[in-house]
């Protein structure tokens, strides 16, 4: 991407939904997926708590601790020079007092360098979000399918597929806008309802599996990639088998080390001669 290329904010993604223009938004966890994201022109850059499941071997979002987040926003943020860097508040902490969220919202931004925090959650949450954006941490919002609940949603299922959940979603949709978010994730919701969200609040909607209709799509890298294994979500379309390539790669390294062809003259240096002869020669006067 050209160098000129002006650094996203919330101004930018506003104006963005004015225009119609599409809102692109991956996840990242490390420097160098950062760093190609970014060049390859994301607009938003998510360090997500589902680094707990795509990188850290957790079978859920619930185990993901401050830190970890911390740990990785940080070098995400060491790479994104364009893109807007926003990191998940991890499971429980949007919940708790308004001095632990600030608090967390405080070291995300001035430890680990975000440009805002997104928090999972409806109405429950409002007074904390409040508190957030009046001492100036920028929030996205999440409704839907929030994974961090999903012990208390049975699953990972698809919401707002009757008419008390999909109403209450439009409310909900509508309070996080009045409390501050500067735009809202759903998640897992059916496309005619995340259309009549998008068309109802003045914030940009970034969707995942929640169809054609949102302001801007947001998806797992690991899942864009297939870096995570054959499975992926139903919604998820995938752009580059890079886990199979990764594979394919580290196998043929190990046969050729294994059968010593790696590594080959091409990659070795030597000593002169002279100096072969003087080392020989010291052997030879040690005995």
């Amino acid at each position: 991407m050209s160098e000129s290329r002006k650094k996203v904010t919330t101004r930018t993604l506003a104006k963005m939904k004015q225009e119609r223009e599409p809102i692109a938004m991956i996840t990242a966890y490390d420097y160098p997926t950062a760093m190609i994201a970014e060049q390859a022109g994301a607009d938003l850059l998510l360090v997500g708590d589902s680094l707990g499941m795509v990188v850290l071997g957790y079978d859920s979002t619930i185990p993901v601790t401050l830190d970890d987040m911390i740990h990785h926003t940080k070098a995400v943020t060491r790479a994104a020079k364009h893109s807007m860097v926003i990191a998940d508040i991890p499971f429980m902490l949007a919940h708790l007092s308004k001095d632990e969220v600030l608090r967390a919202g405080a070291r995300l931004m001035q430890e680990a360098r975000a440009y805002g925090v997104k928090l999972e959650g409806g109405s429950e949450i409002i007074s904390n979000i409040q508190a957030l954006t009046m001492a100036g941490i920028p929030v996205m919002g999440h409704l839907g399918l929030t994974p961090q609940s999903v012990n208390q949603l049975g699953g990972y299922l698809v919401q707002g597929k009757d008419v008390e959940t999909a109403q209450r979603l439009l409310e909900e949709a509508k309070g996080l806008e009045e409390a501050g978010v500067f735009s809202l994730v759903l998640e897992c919701v059916p496309e005619e309802l995340a259309q009549m969200i998008a068309e109802s609040i003045h914030i940009p909607v970034i969707g995942i599996g929640a169809g054609r209709y949102c302001d801007g799509q947001v998806l797992v890298i690991h899942d864009v990639l297939a870096l995570g294994g054959d499975w992926h979500p139903s919604f998820v379309k995938v752009y580059g088998e890079i886990g199979k390539a990764m594979k394919q790669g580290v196998q043929t390294y190990v046969q050729e080390v294994k059968q010593r062809a790696f590594p080959e003259a091409s990659h070795v240096s030597h000593l002169s001669s002279d100096l072969i002869e003087q080392l020989y020669g010291s052997k030879e006067g040690d005995k």
